[in-house]
């Protein structure tokens, strides 16, 4: 499994993921122009101890990931999407995409890979959740439908 986060902004969602990802077994990548040095405290507090046991990557472009890993199985969280996160297979080599918090995934790559596009269920009038909050319910989402593999 991988959490994939396109210019991520705000530090302490990343630990927060981070940290998700080592209770998990899953790898994070961080693509692109990252909004905060992987270094910042608000970062290392958020994922606490736990951040230096994830198993973090970096791209410095999304499109230098995609030729780097060729990732067959790959799905974008996007409020955009038709179909909700319950609703798709999750193989277990899968990419979970999340765009940026102010700005979620690009329109272009919406537009691209919406066969691929998952949506998490909001009341109406309501834009988004908390980026870690989305990453880690569709993670586990993903985890179930495998038995938690590896997990107590």
């Amino acid at each position: 499994m991988h959490i994939v986060l396109l210019e991520p902004e705000i530090p302490q969602n990343t630990g927060n993921i981070a940290r998700t990802c080592a209770a998990t077994g899953t790898e994070l990548i961080l693509c692109g122009k990252i909004g905060f040095a992987l270094e910042d405290k608000y970062l290392r507090r958020a994922g606490m101890d736990y951040y230096r046991k994830a198993s973090v990557s970096v791209f410095p472009a999304y499109e230098g990931f995609l030729e780097a890993r060729h990732p067959e199985h790959m799905l974008f969280a996007t409020s955009r999407a038709q179909r909700g996160y319950t609703e798709v297979s999750y193989p277990p080599d899968v990419y979970l995409v999340f765009g940026c918090e102010s700005r979620g995934l690009p329109e272009e790559l919406v537009q691209k890979e919406m066969e691929r596009c998952i949506r998490i269920p909001m009341a109406p009038g309501i834009r988004s959740l908390n980026l870690a909050v989305s990453a880690a319910l569709v993670l586990y989402e993903a985890l179930r439908c495998q038995g938690f593999p590896g997990l107590d």
